[in-house]
């Protein structure tokens, strides 16, 4: 009897390493690298030319997809939120959605992984993230893929191959600025350098491209770095103080907050001069105002819609859908004397909207409506 039992314990036992082998297989089932072009092409631009192309298992939906967002203290993540919630409820999005989450988690990164974990726990087919840092998630990362949930980060994106990045040439848009301001300035000079949130890899590639585009035109530019968060009240605080202490000065090129920094320079009786800044409407609609008096701007970026692209990457991966892992978004560029009425600035739309939120070959396009028609709240 102790020997049938015996027997049976260890049938028990080797059908559940089965199952569980099974499971774990399913689990850790890893998109294959295959061969271009992505299923969407005319959306999916691969980073460069060695951009692999992946296609992971094909999932059924409906789907459950969660936005983890780190920073929400600034304009342009709350538009982001905003949009994401705007898209999800697009009714051809929407009807691939059994559930749309998000979550703000503020600038700790700890917390941010923690939200992260929480999905993957809870059992998310894919989950979009702004990450605080590019360097910090690998473990979280490793569940995921363990886990067979699709992770796509954006704007802030990730160091890793394991996870699909969606993002602008973020040190492209530094070099944008410089140039501008190289033009503009041929004898070098004074420059004022508003940063974004430290430690972000946006803030981090714009400032680099900025530094080394000025560092290689050989001419003498002694540029004072300020902290502005991408918000126009701290970036104006952080502006002012500057002027107060620094300068004047001959150019200035901010990430982000653009407003409150032109808005600073006003407030100081600052002479206008050459800048190269961001997309946010009230920053295009000073540089249209003041074009004659000096401020010459190059306005270059991309708006909040491209978590909407990321979110749009994600289902496609659940959908057997073959992608490049890291997609090239295109970026919204115009230049002073280009600045035109309603369609590079809407003088009725709030200061804080950010232009260029339409992706055309995506099939991505909002309406200002639209979007402020969405709270920034988690859900």
């Amino acid at each position: 009897m102790l020997r049938d039992v015996t027997s049976k314990s260890a049938r028990i036992a080797a059908v559940s390493a089965s199952v569980l082998a099974l499971l774990c297989s399913a689990a850790y089932a890893e998109p294959k690298v295959v061969s271009g072009p992505a299923a969407d092409p005319g959306c999916m631009t691969p980073w460069a030319s060695d951009t692999q192309f992946l296609q992971y298992p094909k999932k059924e939906g409906p789907y459950r997809i969660a936005l983890a967002n780190g920073y929400i203290a600034n304009t342009w993540r709350i538009q982001m939120v905003k949009t994401a919630k705007a898209y999800a409820a697009q009714p051809e999005v929407k009807a691939k959605l059994k559930e749309f989450k998000v979550v703000s988690t503020g600038e700790d990164v700890p917390a941010q992984i923690s939200a992260i974990n929480n999905f993957i726990d809870a059992g998310y087919d894919a989950i979009v993230v702004n990450a605080q840092n590019p360097t910090a998630f690998g473990p979280v990362i490793k569940r995921a893929k363990e886990a067979g949930v699709v992770l796509v980060a954006f704007d802030n994106t990730l160091d890793t191959k394991d996870a699909i990045n969606v993002n602008v040439d973020q040190k492209g848009l530094g070099v944008t600025w410089a140039e501008w301001l190289v033009k503009h300035l041929p004898n070098g000079g004074k420059i004022l350098e508003v940063r974004g949130v430290a430690g972000t890899s946006v803030d981090t590639d714009r400032h680099n491209g900025i530094t080394e585009t000025l560092a290689a035109s050989g001419k003498k530019f002694d540029v004072t770095e300020v902290v502005g968060k991408w918000d126009d009240s701290v970036a104006q605080k952080a502006t002012a103080d500057a002027i107060a202490t620094n300068g004047p000065f001959d150019g200035i090129t901010a990430q982000g907050g653009d407003t409150g920094v032109v808005q600073a320079m006003m407030d100081a009786k600052h002479p206008f001069v050459p800048f190269g800044g961001e997309t946010e409407n009230g920053f295009r609609k000073l540089c249209a105002a003041h074009a004659g008096d000096g401020l010459m701007c190059s306005s270059a970026g991309t708006g909040p819609a491209q978590v909407a692209v990321a979110i749009k990457t994600a289902i496609a991966a659940l959908e057997g859908q073959v992608i490049p892992q890291a997609v090239k978004l295109p970026t919204a560029l115009v230049s002073h004397p280009d600045f035109k009425k309603d369609q590079d600035y809407y003088p009725d739309q709030s200061d804080n909207f950010f232009v260029g939120n339409s992706f055309p070959t995506c099939g991505i396009n909002f309406t200002a409506q639209e979007i402020m028609g969405q709270t920034k709240e988690n859900q």
